[in-house]
């Protein structure tokens, strides 16, 4: 099977890496940066310098794949998300837009196809675990969703490192963080409302709204959920004193007669200071909360997850959680186990106990471990 990855940053490499592994797919990776493909040339993958904006060669490229994953910055990806339904090719979607996915339904079945999207681990493996919960609950209460990519050790500046796109990580300090709230949606203040949580084997974090529930919105019944980043303790306060400061505008502003976008251009700057080295480990936090009832009783469902650097083999923890998801969705669509056609988001594979028992058991082989507690409340 011809399998093609778009993007081959620090996620798209690793998915197309890890799906190399299995002889019974054909991987290419497409980069519009040479240096990004470079790396994978030297590990026997072929690769295609291609800018994916441009719609007509991108589908000419796409000609002979049967899949595709996407895995673009997120100011690609939907427009990119598009092409390749219009192409008529089968797409795992892991690219962080604030567009609705939705609204390419009619036309992924026109197209017959069928588009998993928001794959990663948060929107991704998080809405698989709540998927799965509320199919074992009769009604739902609260969903809450804490996941956070840290460096292992603190740089006393801003504390933080990125292991993708500097500019989807601002994207996602700036985009207001819808919410439930008593069974309605509404608009809160990213970096709003943090809060402190501890956690085994790191400590204290805090947690501060973000717009990741995406669509959740659209497809869980519960009457209050949120979505909060996790950083290390005092990093919102400093991504807010920058946005307090106009760095994180986007309107263009006139600099010795030259026009400037402050966001675009702190971007840049964050990019040098957030840039992980060859001695930058990483680790990823996540926890997921569902409560509500089944027969009358309380109960809430408790998923944690901790994943940190893989040293045997020098994959980032965020490289591993988000591309390994992407990857086994990848491997459950080329086996057949799906095959309606339109837009499905990870939250609808929960349901199925046998595709979340194959995506479960395929991040266990990789070593990523999902914890689940049930708790009686009453």
């Amino acid at each position: 099977m011809n399998i093609a990855v778009l993007g081959a940053g620090l996620v798209g490499k690793h998915i197309a890496l890890d799906l190399s592994n299995d002889k019974n797919y054909h991987i290419t990776s497409i980069d519009i940066n040479s240096t990004n493909l470079e790396f994978l040339k030297k590990q026997n993958i072929k690769t295609l310098l291609c800018d994916v904006s441009d719609s007509e060669k991108l589908h000419r490229e796409l000609t002979n794949f049967e899949i595709v994953v996407n895995a673009v910055p997120g100011f690609l990806g939907f427009n990119s998300l598009i092409e390749i339904i219009k192409c008529g090719k089968n797409v795992v979607d892991i690219a962080f837009y604030d567009n609705d996915p939705f609204e390419l339904r009619d036309l992924a079945i026109s197209k017959n196809v069928t588009a998993i999207v928001d794959c990663g681990v948060s929107p991704g493996l998080s809405n698989l675990l709540i998927g799965y919960a509320a199919s074992l609950l009769d009604e739902l209460k609260t969903v809450k969703i804490y996941v956070g990519g840290l460096p292992e050790n603190k740089d006393g500046l801003y504390d933080y490192k990125a292991v993708f796109s500097p500019t989807d990580v601002l994207e996602e300090y700036t985009r207001p963080a819808r919410v439930i709230e008593n069974g309605s949606q509404i608009v809160k203040p990213p970096l709003s409302e943090i809060e402190k949580i501890e956690f085994d084997r790191i400590g204290v974090l805090e947690a501060f709204n973000s717009d990741g529930l995406r669509t959740l919105l659209k497809t869980v019944n519960a009457e209050n959920m949120v979505e909060k980043t996790l950083r290390y303790p005092g990093h919102a306060n400093k991504i807010k004193l920058l946005s307090d400061s106009g760095f994180l505008d986007k309107k263009e502003i006139l600099v010795k007669g030259v026009k400037v976008s402050p966001f675009y251009f702190t971007a840049e700057m964050l990019k040098r200071k957030w840039k992980f080295i060859e001695s930058d480990y990483d680790i990823t936090v996540l926890r997921v909360l569902v409560e509500g009832s089944k027969d009358g009783h309380r109960i809430k469902y408790q998923f944690d997850l901790f994943d940190d650097y893989d040293k045997k083999n020098n994959v980032h923890s965020m490289a591993r959680t988000t591309g390994y998801t992407a990857s086994t969705f990848v491997r459950m669509m080329a086996n057949d186990m799906f095959q309606k056609r339109g837009v499905f988001p990870p939250e609808f594979f929960g349901t199925n106990s046998q595709i979340k028992s194959y995506i479960i058991q395929g991040l266990e082989s990789k070593g990523i471990i999902v914890q689940e507690k049930k708790i009686a409340l009453n």
